[in-house]
């Protein structure tokens, strides 16, 4: 995993689909990312120069890197699961509201948190990501 300058993501390239297409391909990449356990959706969905901007050791190039957060997260919760609330697009941008739940696989602690993420397309690809997460709260 190299860093990069926040400067350097792809810039001023079309996104290659429709708001409605955008929409659907974040809450579809939701779905196959964390509720079906599909790691490798990342190499397919992400630009080979995607910049995450708030991966958990700071800004990150390359699909790999969301991969294995990902395959992390499921050993850490095996049955992780986000819903997308809301999905707003515009221009090559599109901003959700998640809800996350999760069982601890060590100590068994049922937990919930919710977050927005900001995803950037070009090509018809995901090429940036802005995330904020809210602290766990355990549920019963």
């Amino acid at each position: 995993m190299k860093s990069r300058s926040l400067n350097a993501a792809p810039q001023n390239e079309h996104p290659g689909l429709s708001p409605e297409e955008m929409k659907a391909f974040v809450r579809r990449h939701f779905e196959d990312f964390v509720n079906l356990k599909k790691s490798t959706v990342a190499l397919q969905n992400f630009s080979q120069d995607f910049l995450d901007h708030d991966g958990p050791a700071g800004p990150v190039v390359g699909p790999e890197a969301a991969r294995q957060m990902m395959e992390g997260a499921y050993r850490k919760w095996p049955d992780l699961h986000v819903e997308v609330l809301d999905a707003i697009c515009e221009g090559d941008k599109v901003i959700v509201r998640n809800k996350w739940t999760g069982t601890d696989a060590a100590s068994g602690t049922k937990s919930e948190f919710h977050g927005f993420v900001l995803w950037r397309f070009a090509n018809g690809k995901i090429v940036e990501r802005w995330a904020t997460l809210s602290d766990p709260v355990e549920i019963a």
